[in-house]
């Protein structure tokens, strides 16, 4: 059984050596083209009307790239926006969790949502809820962080 695991790491931590992304062993960057406006398409989410501080970027991977999106709003339009994923289960608490400086939301001048204290998340699979406007997600989570008012930050990350 642990040979197996082995080699299973082994063929999928192989450098291809015709993949033109990889480039001195970073294998991602970002696209310097892309925003909240692809995010947002990619995901099928709207940013409401009313949003502000709207902020997207996309990381492209090798395997697959991951789009990733923020805005402030009305609680309840990020309970909407959360609500509309589909996930199995609604949004929840999630013990404050450490993530590398900028590795994700960073790179938009944003705390990483794992690590704000009282932030809720839920995440789906699109595929997995029958939820045929995102067919090309994989997976989409989404953190709502309460702000002053009646105001929230939303994140979406999705792959």
């Amino acid at each position: 059984m642990t040979a197996v695991a082995v080699l299973l790491l082994a063929s999928c931590s192989g450098r291809d050596g015709d993949d033109g992304r990889v480039v001195e062993g970073r294998d991602w960057h970002w696209d310097t083209k892309a925003g909240a406006v692809e995010a947002s398409a990619f995901m099928n989410v709207a940013v409401p009307g009313d949003a502000t501080q709207a902020k997207g970027a996309v990381q492209v991977n090798p395997q697959e790239d991951v789009y990733h999106l923020s805005f402030v709003t009305s609680e309840k339009n990020a309970e909407g926006i959360a609500e509309d994923l589909r996930p199995q289960e609604p949004l929840k608490a999630r013990a404050k969790d450490f993530a590398p400086e900028g590795e994700r939301f960073g790179h938009l001048g944003l705390p990483e949502p794992q690590t704000l204290k009282g932030a809720r998340w839920a995440g789906v699979c699109p595929p997995c809820v029958h939820d045929d406007r995102r067919k090309k997600v994989q997976w989409i989570e989404v953190h709502v962080q309460r702000l002053k008012g009646d105001q929230a930050r939303v994140y979406l990350q999705a792959f």
